[in-house]
């Protein structure tokens, strides 16, 4: 099948292997897994006591130079498994005790994860369901899951679109992902927590802050509060590490300093942001990155 599920619009067919060639993701049209986890790092309102539910998938649309998932972003690390298996794991995420299912950077599987979702349902899976995402999307593509996610986990990396082109080689990378996110608002309507304090239904917009560009975090969060008010939730992150190939930026060489940091923190009480989180201490630490090792990627009957 043709693919343009993504603002690259690559209009090559991944089935093949000419098509794969000319895809920039170089998702195939299997699933491509590189781990299953609790994950315990979430936002507090996601993870519970065991931790969110994580499915990382291989590849991705973005080249990020300083992206912490590499091995399975760019190199795409992973093991190839079937439809049936991810709505199974789906399962078996519930049985472990997971707070939620997350998807982690799904769009490249949208049809075959919609396939799996509705399989697991059927089967009685009823947890939350998180869609994990980089925000560089389309607005069409998310909607095929329409009453299928419950949560959407957006990025928002950058304002300035010349940032998005010169870190993570894509155009117009705000004005994608800003309408992105306007179409995940749409889809879940405002947060809303359980009786618990978990999120059950709604958005938190993620945004990591670069060496050097607290200015262009201070404008993401500007329009993130202009548009939605405390109708969602921000997540101001520190956990900045120039990893992959930040070398090749001088500028961003290097790790975030806490000034920087705090400078972004304090414009967001400054606008009036409430529901949000901050990273506290260094969180730019290599322990924090998941180990893609393919864990529970296929049934734990069943050899590696």
């Amino acid at each position: 099948m043709i693919c343009n599920l993504c603002p690259r619009h690559c209009n090559t067919d991944r089935s093949t292997p000419e098509g794969l060639k000319r895809s920039i993701c170089r998702a195939s049209d299997d699933i491509e897994v590189a781990l299953v986890s609790l994950h315990a790092w979430e936002e507090p309102i996601l993870e519970a006591k065991k931790g969110a539910g994580t499915i990382f998938f291989s590849h991705c649309n973005l080249r990020c130079c300083f992206c912490q998932n590499y091995e399975i972003s760019a190199k795409g690390n992973g093991i190839k498994i079937s439809t049936q298996r991810l709505a199974d794991i789906f399962l078996e995420e519930a049985e472990r005790g997971a707070s939620c299912i997350e998807l982690v950077t799904p769009g490249h599987y949208t049809r075959q994860i919609r396939e799996a979702l509705l399989s697991a349902k059927e089967r009685g899976l009823t947890l939350p369901i998180v869609y994990n995402s980089n925000a560089y999307e389309l607005p069409e593509t998310l909607r095929m899951l329409t009453g299928l996610i419950d949560i959407f986990l957006p990025d928002l990396k950058y304002f300035d679109n010349r940032l998005g082109e010169k870190y993570s080689g894509v155009s117009k990378y705000f004005d994608y992902a800003s309408e992105a996110i306007r179409a995940m608002f749409e889809m879940t309507g405002p947060a809303e927590l359980d009786g618990s304090g978990q999120l059950r239904r709604g958005l938190i917009i993620r945004h990591l802050v670069l060496p050097w560009q607290w200015r262009d975090s201070c404008r993401c969060l500007d329009w993130i509060h202009e548009t939605f008010g405390d109708q969602v939730y921000v997540s101001i992150m520190n956990q900045y590490m120039p990893l992959f190939k930040a070398c090749r930026h001088p500028e961003i060489n290097r790790p975030l300093t806490t000034l920087e940091y705090q400078k972004v923190v304090r414009h967001a009480r400054n606008i009036g942001i409430t529901k949000g989180f901050i990273q506290v201490g260094r969180t730019d630490s290599a322990k924090f990155i998941p180990h893609f090792d393919g864990d529970h990627v296929l049934s734990d009957k069943t050899d590696k």
